[in-house]
């Protein structure tokens, strides 16, 4: 084997669940099905959000309970996505998560907590249009990450 080759093991698809991030899962799962991978799919609350929605219910207990639910619904979702392609790659492990948080933050401390070393992930997203270029997400996963990024063009 060339020693010079790059062979990811675990790669990391942070995902908005847009149009753009599931090409960036196809894409990821493609390369953990030619390098023996696994992939692990995240999707972030962000904390922002997750701050309206506790304020938005009377008292802390309800709103707790509404970021819960939500979670849960998410990694639903995460299950969902993972399904909707496991049956052309059923050789690559994959697994997801959901929290809350701020975006890049979460998807850095990822990378570290779960010795990834490959990020793939869409260069926009659903809140790209508001963004130049590379989406704000993206850009600070790029510049934070110590591993290498795929960013998938839209």
């Amino acid at each position: 084997m060339d020693s010079t080759r790059f062979l990811p093991t675990h790669i990391l698809v942070p995902t908005d669940f847009s149009g753009y991030a599931h090409q960036a899962f196809i894409c990821a799962v493609n390369i953990a099905s030619t390098c023996h991978s696994k992939v692990l799919l995240l999707h972030v609350i962000d904390e922002q959000i997750a701050q309206s929605v506790i304020d938005y219910f009377p008292g802390e207990t309800e709103g707790n309970k509404a970021i819960q639910r939500k979670l849960e619904a998410t990694i639903d979702r995460l299950w969902h996505e993972i399904d909707s392609i496991s049956d052309n790659a059923p050789e690559v492990g994959m697994t997801c998560e959901a929290r809350q948080g701020i975006p890049y933050d979460e998807i850095l401390k990822e990378q570290q907590k779960s010795k990834i070393d490959l990020i793939v992930m869409a260069s926009l997203g659903r809140t790209g249009i508001v963004n130049s270029m590379i989406g704000g997400v993206a850009e600070k996963v790029l510049r934070g990450a110590k591993c290498p990024v795929m960013l998938i063009r839209n």
